[in-house]
């Protein structure tokens, strides 16, 4: 690092106070340049998105920030003056931290053993756990995160609870800048909340804070400013404030997009009963009976934990049904592995693509493949030969089909798995968090298929967490709670009648 560590701000937040400069920063891969020329900056205090579609280059300046990267040109500046970092500690030395969206915990190792990873406090040469725990401990108590205890390994929290121990592993080194990569993507609703809370204390504090999302409602929620990058090019940085939803996709993809959810293609109309759960349970869920009809999108909606996922993994045989009965195109059906399901008819695509998705080091044809060895071999060679025209009409963008599915964006990689189950010529596909994680182009192209796969007859049954995308996409909502169904809407239907469900409250009354 060629500068030293910059004094802290003052007390409140002072949004005019430059923290950070990033001045012409350029980057290039193997040749292939990531970066143009990029200018960022960053003031005390506030919140600034950094925006743009998968590929977009958010993801490299990010880690040129965090010294994971180094610029081939460019400066960066700190409090004036210049800084390079060389390695990830140089950053959090200077006390600018970084929240990855693929977590970087150790799962047997408690809440305090990871938020002071490496730098455990020691008392005559030994680890201090009990000291350890009391800083965690207050580090939790300061952000109101008192249901999180320091002595929980991280392997026993949700998806959402290890998120937490990130940014609470971010925040204990009193970081003066908090990058934030996708941090409400593995987030239920009320989470979020704490989220937006634990944000409202940072600024407080002038804290700056670099915040990378594809969610609108957060960007215009949460941010001040907005840095725009589009093919490694900044294309313009404005004040929230000034920009509607539909002027900043613009900017975004390049093109106007009129409605992030296509209408049905005519002629789509719900049929026969493809899908069908009579009295579905197990150890996590109880009474499930729901239908999905060929040509019909069905969301299941709810708080996280409510049941939504264990439906879709009981379906697929993972974590079966022990009760009740399920029914495919008519056929009373007994699913004890996903092998069996796939026979069946039934696709899964999985919340957690790159973990339960892809094998990611291998090919973009190779991942499209591996799940034919799966349905009838005499089938299979046939269905291989579809795999090259789906691509293609997802708009897959990669080197070639021997490109490495690790080296594609979140979005692109996200159409591979889709393009390896429909492959297999699905009656009723299962989308968990299907647009998770992806850029408002993906999305759209995501939402599109749908229809196309509606139209087409396929029954369709949606897990989502997102409201607007499920009032958006769903011909009928079914909310669970607590591992039951609350209720079903239409579609169509608002937000607040999914939440009241949801939650057990009754509109205008008390928590049930």
């Amino acid at each position: 690092m060629t500068a030293s560590t910059p004094e802290a701000a003052g007390g409140g937040a002072a949004v005019s106070t430059h923290l950070l400069r990033m001045r012409g920063i350029s980057k290039s891969f193997l040749g292939v340049r990531v970066l143009h020329g990029v200018d960022l900056d960053l003031r005390a205090g506030e919140v600034h998105a950094l925006v743009g579609e998968n590929g977009a280059g958010k993801s490299t300046l990010m880690k040129i920030l965090a010294g994971v990267h180094q610029a081939d040109s460019g400066t960066v500046e700190l409090d004036g003056a210049a800084v390079a970092f060389e390695h990830p500690l140089q950053a959090q030395q200077a006390r600018v931290s970084t929240v990855f969206q693929e977590f970087n915990l150790l799962p047997d190792r408690t809440v305090a053993e990871n938020v002071f990873l490496g730098r455990e406090p020691r008392t005559r040469g030994m680890v201090d756990a009990r000291r350890m725990n009391a800083d965690t401990a207050q580090l939790l108590a300061d952000l109101g995160l008192t249901w999180l205890t320091p002595q929980a390994p991280v392997r026993s929290l949700s998806v959402a609870g290890q998120q937490i121990v990130e940014i609470v592993k971010a925040l204990s080194y009193d970081a003066r800048i908090i990058s934030m990569d996708e941090p409400t993507a593995a987030l239920a609703d009320e989470e979020v909340d704490l989220l937006y809370r634990l944000i409202a204390r940072l600024r407080e504090r002038g804290v700056a804070i670099l915040y990378v999302s594809h969610r609108l409602k957060e960007i215009f929620d949460l941010c001040d400013r907005v840095t725009v990058l589009k093919d490694g090019a900044l294309v313009d940085t404005v004040d929230t404030a000034t920009l509607r939803p539909d002027e900043l996709v613009r900017m975004m993809v390049g093109r106007p997009i009129s409605s992030f959810f296509p209408d049905k293609l005519p002629g789509t109309a719900p049929g026969d009963v493809r899908l069908r759960v009579t009295g579905g349970g197990n150890d996590q869920l109880d009474g499930i009976d729901l239908e999905v009809r060929a040509g019909e999108i069905t969301c299941l909606a709810g708080l996280q934990g409510s049941g939504r996922t264990e439906i879709a993994h009981a379906l697929f045989g993972i974590a079966r049904f022990t009760r009740g009965t399920v029914q495919v195109d008519g056929r009373t059906v007994r699913l004890r592995s996903p092998r069996q399901a796939v026979r069946t008819g039934l696709a899964l695509v999985t919340e957690d693509r790159k973990a339960e998705g892809l094998a990611l080091n291998q090919s973009v044809a190779a991942n499209a493949r591996l799940v034919l060895d799966a349905v009838d071999p005499r089938r299979a060679a046939a269905r291989a030969r579809r795999i090259p025209g789906l691509l293609s009409s997802l708009d897959l963008v990669a080197r070639g089909p021997d490109q490495e599915v690790r080296f594609l964006s979140g979005g692109n990689q996200q159409k591979v798995v889709l393009a390896k189950w429909l492959a297999t010529e699905p009656s009723v596909i299962v989308l968990d968090e299907p647009t998770r994680g992806i850029d408002v182009g993906a999305k759209h192209r995501v939402y599109t298929l749908m229809r196309e796969l509606a139209a087409d007859g396929v029954a369709i049954l949606m897990v989502s967490s997102e409201l607007p995308e499920v009032i958006g996409m769903a011909d009928r909502v079914i909310v669970l709670r607590d591992g039951r169904i609350a209720g079903e809407l239409p579609g169509g239907t608002t937000e607040e009648a999914v939440m009241a469900l949801a939650t057990g409250q009754v509109p205008g009354g008390p928590m049930s």
